[in-house]
């Protein structure tokens, strides 16, 4: 075991790992992970005012598995109990080889330009429990020069299944269970970011079980049935003991499950593969077991070829979730590679099953469940943050604009005025005019969107780029670098980055080949699948931009350039054509005279809804436009699809001469 002065506590983590300083000369940091499945190295950059992305240059994973190392299977002349009195030791192979590997790292962090001081070497489970942890630490300190700090169970918790999870989400804000599945302990915990230092409960509430993948796994395949059955009873008495626990110390846990009894008892929908459930819990699966699982439920998800390559931030429903009697087949049956899952993952794969049955056992009032990529890389780096930056919303750094209400002497994802700030507000001028083409009855908070999902700085961004190509390109741009752009950026879910794709997409007319007509289609099935009305307004405001673009060519210069152009009046959804002024989406800015003129009415046979859009213009900018095609813009937004399928509202659009 280690000595005293190497592990890392909640009350000393702050003192012993080395804060990030706004005002530094060098904002890289490395990390070795020293987890029992492999030992993962990276760098990060940390420069403001893109602090909170958390942005890897550089990673390296080493396959070298500590927990085999530690736990060698018993010979055949050791029976089970002389195997288990026997003190457990790394062997000097081990050593030498995990030395030589963080000297590895440890050079290829003096390349990258990363300090001395913002090196560090976290080692977990195996470490704690290792006989001769101190021959291992001393032989990396003679090969590397370098100290390894190791994590006290609670601090596992704290920088893995806690922030090493939530740091790939702008926040948690309804409160999530989750867990973390490595190769020696499976955890359990809840989080909750509308709580107060809700990280560092979720650590003390932490319950860890020892029924990891790989430990499991050797009971599974090494000890007769009735040893088996015990071990199972075991998992399944701990899973259901922890998550009681956990409702008796968070009243929102124990609410949500109350919901989803409630909705069931109602005869709403508890979940199907299409949608979430009525009322329930969200939870949030990390490590490598978990993302195991993960990666064979996309194998089988019902859009195939599934659009996006990383299961980190894919959701299921519940009720997906918990087929697992499919996917123990598929794994059995399937004998080609399985995307994202290694020989080794496969080979863990009963056990993995165990555990999830497990947790569903336990937990079976699920709405979502969510893979997370975090590990303690992320968490460790997401603790080094002020609690300012680490809150921050990543989508807005993402966007280069700076965090309202986020001075720059915090450092981190904001900064003040200058031309970024001025672009901040003109932005937020883009997506008041963007937002005020929803008529003024209808409520689209709750349906994900540009704005809802929080995406719209990065979209308004992206209004007016690329406008020297030719349109068919840039639709299928859109696409494909919605996919594929910032693979680690917190906040770009697989559904932020399907509807940020369509509605860039739709800005530039959809127009598009066989190949990405098939890539559009598979991303709008993973958005109709959250909420089905949530194409049509991908498809709404996407073409609302391109009109905007029409009527003012360049990005603005001022908010007095972008309203003096457009001015918007909106009549309510019946059609009786009231004027209204509608708040903005920025509840910091007062109302001014930017509306809309919609009006939205039913037809009772046809049960369709229709808007009309009308566009106040300038008599300037109109000059040279051809009202024709400006209302092009907009014809096929509400048209019946190729699939069969149409949106619930149609769309007529009127451009009128602005009054001055």
């Amino acid at each position: 075991m280690a000595s005293s002065s190497d592990i890392i506590t909640l009350d000393n983590f702050e003192q012993l790992l080395p804060r990030w300083d706004p005002a530094g000369p060098n904002h890289l940091y490395a990390l070795v992970d020293m987890g029992s499945n492999g030992i993962r190295f990276s760098i990060s950059d940390l420069t403001p005012p893109q602090t909170r992305l958390l942005r890897p240059i550089y990673r390296e994973r080493a396959g070298i598995s500590l927990f085999d190392a530690l736990n060698p299977n018993p010979s055949s002349d050791d029976d089970d109990a002389a195997a288990a009195t026997k003190p457990m030791t790394f062997p000097a192979e081990t050593i030498a080889q995990v030395a030589r590997t963080l000297a590895r790292f440890r050079r290829i962090a003096v390349s990258y330009g990363v300090p001395p001081a913002h090196f560090s070497v976290l080692a977990t489970e195996a470490m704690r429990r290792a006989a001769n942890a101190g021959e291992m630490l001393a032989a990396i300190r003679a090969a590397a020069d370098i100290g390894v700090h190791v994590l006290a169970p609670e601090v596992e918790t704290l920088f893995g299944a806690v922030m090493g999870s939530r740091s790939a989400f702008v926040d948690i804000s309804r409160g999530g269970l989750f867990l973390d599945l490595g190769g020696g302990s499976v955890q359990m915990t809840w989080v909750d970011t509308r709580l107060p230092d809700y990280e560092i409960a979720a650590a003390l509430a932490g319950e860890s079980m020892p029924f990891g993948a790989a430990r499991l796994i050797r009971v599974l395949e090494g000890q007769p049935e009735e040893v088996r059955a015990q071990e199972r009873q075991k998992l399944n008495a701990s899973m259901q003991g922890a998550f009681a626990k956990l409702c008796d110390r968070f009243p929102a846990l124990t609410q949500a499950k109350a919901e989803h009894a409630a909705a069931a008892t109602n005869g709403a929908d508890t979940g199907t593969s299409t949608g979430p459930v009525a009322g329930g819990i969200d939870a949030y699966l990390c490590g490598g077991g978990f993302r195991g699982y993960g990666c064979m439920l996309q194998h089988n998800d019902p859009i195939q070829p599934y659009p996006l390559p990383s299961v980190g931030t894919y959701t299921v429903t519940g009720d997906f979730f918990k087929q697992t009697d499919k996917m123990r087949r598929v794994h059995r049956e399937h004998e080609g590679k399985i995307y994202g899952m290694s020989k080794r993952r496969r080979q863990q794969f009963p056990a993995i099953i165990e555990v999830v049955e497990a947790f569903i056992r336990a937990v079976p009032h699920l709405r979502t469940v969510t893979f997370c990529g975090g590990s303690n890389r992320d968490g460790a780096l997401l603790m080094k943050l002020p609690k300012s930056v680490r809150e921050s919303n990543p989508l807005e750094a993402l966007a280069g604009f700076p965090i309202q209400g986020h001075h720059e002497d915090a450092g981190g994802s904001g900064g003040g005025g200058g031309e970024r700030g001025d672009m901040a507000v003109v932005a937020r001028a883009v997506l008041r005019t963007l937002h005020g083409a929803v008529p003024v009855n209808v409520d689209i908070s709750r349906t994900p969107t540009v704005f809802s999902l929080g995406l719209g700085p990065l979209f308004a961004r992206q209004v007016w780029i690329h406008q020297g190509e030719d349109d068919d390109a840039n639709a299928s741009y859109a696409l494909h670098e919605a996919v594929t752009r910032d693979p680690s950026a917190p906040g770009l879910t697989h559904l932020a980055r399907a509807v940020l794709g369509l509605t860039t997409c739709a800005r530039w007319g959809s127009n598009l080949g066989p190949i990405d007509a098939q890539l559009y289609g598979n991303l709008k099935g993973l958005v109709a699948e959250a909420k089905p009305e949530s194409v049509f307004w991908a498809e709404y405001l996407g073409a609302v931009a391109a009109v905007m673009v029409d009527l003012v060519p360049a990005w603005p210069k001022t908010v007095e350039e972008l309203e003096s152009t457009l001015r918007y009046v909106e009549k309510d959804a019946v059609g009786r054509g009231r004027h209204l002024i509608r708040g903005h989406a920025d509840e910091d800015d007062d109302v001014d005279d930017n509306r809309f003129e919609a009006t939205q009415t039913v037809d009772p046979e046809k049960k369709r809804a229709s808007i009309e859009l009308t566009v106040h213009v300038a008599a300037a900018a109109a000059v040279g436009i051809d009202p024709e095609d400006v209302k092009g813009r907009l014809s096929n937004v509400g048209k019946k699809r190729k699939d069969g399928t149409r949106p619930d509202k149609k769309v007529t659009v009127r451009l009128l001469e602005m009054r001055q």
